[in-house]
């Protein structure tokens, strides 16, 4: 994954850097650097600093946890609704999860210290940074009780519909393999699921492509979770920040 300099999508469509006031975006504009990234692009390490803070726009990256023995989950998304690198504004330092990139797009990145010199600037981009940081541990929270208490059907359904929220179609790209991986189950178990749904006529599973063909319901097959997490976002990330 590289900066490029070619045109790709505007920063603002990514809904954190739509929410810049007018002064802040004509610094921020100079700021931003355009990447590409790649599926599997591990953007940082649990246990590291953030060199930048990663704002996608196509792209969708996921934070996961991973046991000694190798074992991971998946606890939270980033996609245009949000940002990698919340340790560089919130003082913590380091990533306590891995951030990889799982679904193949554009986004744009702000070296670390500009960032911190950004914000120092009593910026009300923090504010927006701080509520974001909220709705994301109530991402994680919510996570964290759908893998303890519900089926890995409903599971799946809330994952898929993650990725639509994040998507502008309603394809994703999803091998039984990386499900399985996000959702820390076993493959047959992913595919037994997703054989259901297909059956049901919510889905088409082919080679990796999942398009939804019922997105009503494929939300009333899934459990609270996901409408919960929504909910919290939307109350959390104002739809814009006075001047």
């Amino acid at each position: 994954m590289n900066a490029t300099h070619r045109h790709i999508t505007d920063p603002r469509e990514n809904q954190l850097l739509a929410l810049l006031t007018d002064a802040e975006w004509q610094r921020w504009r100079l700021l931003l650097e355009p990447v590409e990234m790649s599926v599997g692009t591990v953007l940082c390490e649990a246990g590291n600093s953030p060199a930048f803070a990663y704002f996608p726009t196509t792209a969708i990256v996921s934070l996961l946890n991973t046991t000694e023995d190798g074992a991971s989950s998946e606890i939270a998304v980033v996609g245009n609704d949000g940002v990698v690198g919340i340790p560089l504004f919130m003082g913590g330092g380091t990533m306590s999860c891995q951030a990889v990139v799982q679904s193949a797009g554009q986004g744009y990145l702000l070296r670390a210290q500009m960032l911190k010199s950004e914000l120092g600037r009593a910026s009300p981009m923090l504010y927006v940074l701080l509520r974001y940081t909220q709705a994301m541990i109530a991402q994680v929270a919510q996570t964290a009780a759908c893998n303890r208490y519900h089926s890995i059907d409903q599971q799946l359904c809330r994952r898929l519909l993650i990725g639509l929220d994040r998507m502008p179609s309603d394809e994703l790209v999803f091998t039984q393999e990386l499900l399985a991986r996000l959702l820390g189950v076993r493959r047959e178990s992913v595919t037994a699921a997703a054989l259901k749904l297909q059956q049901a006529g919510l889905i088409r599973y082919n080679r990796g492509h999942i398009d939804v063909l019922d997105r009503r319901r494929l939300e009333q097959r899934s459990c609270e979770c996901y409408a919960v997490s929504k909910k919290e976002y939307n109350r959390l990330v104002p739809m814009q920040v006075a001047a």
